[in-house]
């Protein structure tokens, strides 16, 4: 019974080590084209595809967990941004942060848009996105951000917004070095209620 407990125990410690290669190779892989298939990842991971499979039995389930993979790494990141003080200088200091990663992977974005079932993007956003409409309900608390707009649609302008930026990266009417200065102006004014100055 030992020796067979220990054989359990090895093929949970290979799959998980194959599981984590795959999502490496996938997020490398996908970050450079977000057409690259499974065989490609499969390669990049050191593993065959039938492994691959075995472990995410479509692209769509290999996508879904590639991109929660990305989330909950960003996640880590915007845990350390300080949102104390002035509502939208941590606003400001959000948005930098948010937009370093949506530029990362931006590639897997478009990857996941085309792959994932409609809203799916959306909902894998809900942490990065309850994060944010905390911060604004305090915003508007203070009389810093607008109150006559829902906070659920305001967090959908920056999600959006922020998005949005990515796509014209892409399609390469914007340049990455500008876009987070674009994204904390075009975001600060639609949140600035209104007959206030917006600030610079």
């Amino acid at each position: 019974m030992p020796v067979k407990q220990a054989s359990t125990t090895g093929k949970r410690a290979d799959a998980q080590r194959n599981i984590a290669a795959i999502l490496d190779a996938a997020t490398e892989c996908l970050g450079r084209d977000p057409a690259a298939s499974t065989s490609e990842i499969a390669k990049a991971a050191g593993v065959g595809r039938v492994t691959l499979y075995g472990h995410f039995p479509s692209r769509a389930e290999l996508l879904d967990a590639v991109f929660v993979h990305a989330i909950e790494g960003g996640e880590e990141a915007l845990g350390q941004v300080d949102l104390s003080g002035d509502p939208r200088e941590a606003l400001t200091r959000l948005i930098e942060s948010s937009w370093r990663l949506v530029d990362r992977y931006r590639s897997l974005l478009i990857a996941a848009q085309n792959t994932l079932p409609p809203g799916r993007v959306r909902e894998l956003h809900a942490d990065p996105m309850a994060r944010v409409e905390k911060l604004i309900e305090r915003g508007r608390k203070q009389g810093a951000f607008r109150k006559d707009l829902p906070t659920s649609w305001l967090v959908g302008v920056m999600h959006n917004v922020m998005h949005g930026a990515a796509d014209e990266i892409n399609a390469g009417r914007v340049t990455p070095d500008k876009a987070a200065a674009y994204i904390t102006t075009t975001i600060l004014a639609a949140f600035t209620p209104p007959g206030d100055r917006v600030p610079d």
